[in-house]
């Protein structure tokens, strides 16, 4: 086992003698079985699909080898890399502009990733991979592509404090080039309103 999640497990395993990640979504003991059998085998394939799917946006995903709705598990590729939320400097300041071209990418094509944060990219040979659809949806609602930015921003803000200003300006930088100025402004104002709810917290 690599990580325990709320939502699923991760496990180093292989496929056809090549070190492989195996993604396990658990069951929930306190929902209907029923349920919880159909929530669990939708985002399984909801996930699958989307990490598929945003390859044809230019944005990089571990290939899916396998996909078993029964027992709700993906196989995938194992990226061999540096996680970027282990990556300091300059490197780290280039990370989250390109992790801000994906994001805006995502979102331009209707896609919401859910999950934003530096542990769910990957530099792997120059390029950043990004993992973990398991939250993503599709949408193009304002208010839900705010939400990606929001917790993103309060990523920074926990994990890199000390660099987080100029983080969130680079990531920013890399969005707006993805999305255009537009769409950029209408999303950093809805930025701002849900920071200005009361159950949020403001992130200088």
């Amino acid at each position: 086992m690599l990580k325990k999640g709320a939502e699923g497990d991760i496990f180093l395993t292989k496929h056809e003698n090549v070190l492989a990640i195996l993604k396990t979504r658990k069951k929930k003991q306190y929902r209907n079985q029923v349920l919880d059998d159909k929530i669990r085998t939708s985002r399984t394939i909801r996930e699958s699909t989307i990490m598929s799917e945003v390859k044809g946006f230019g944005v990089k995903t571990p290939l899916i080898y396998q996909v078993n709705p029964n027992d709700c598990t993906i196989l995938m590729q194992q990226i061999k890399g540096n996680v970027v939320r282990d990556l300091s400097g300059k490197k780290l300041i280039l990370a989250c502009m390109e992790i801000g071209k994906i994001t805006g990418t995502l979102h331009k094509n209707g896609i919401m990733h859910g999950d934003l944060t530096t542990s769910n990219f990957i530099l792997s040979n120059g390029k950043i991979y990004t993992i973990d659809f398991g939250l993503s949806q599709r949408t193009t609602r304002i208010e839900d592509h705010a939400v990606d930015l929001r917790l993103f921003k309060e990523i920074l803000n926990s994990a890199h404090v000390n660099m987080m200003k100029s983080l969130w300006s680079s990531f920013l930088k890399g969005y707006r080039t993805a999305v255009g100025p537009e769409r950029y402004g209408q999303i950093l104002n809805h930025v701002s309103v849900i920071e200005g709810r009361g159950r949020y917290a403001q992130v200088v």
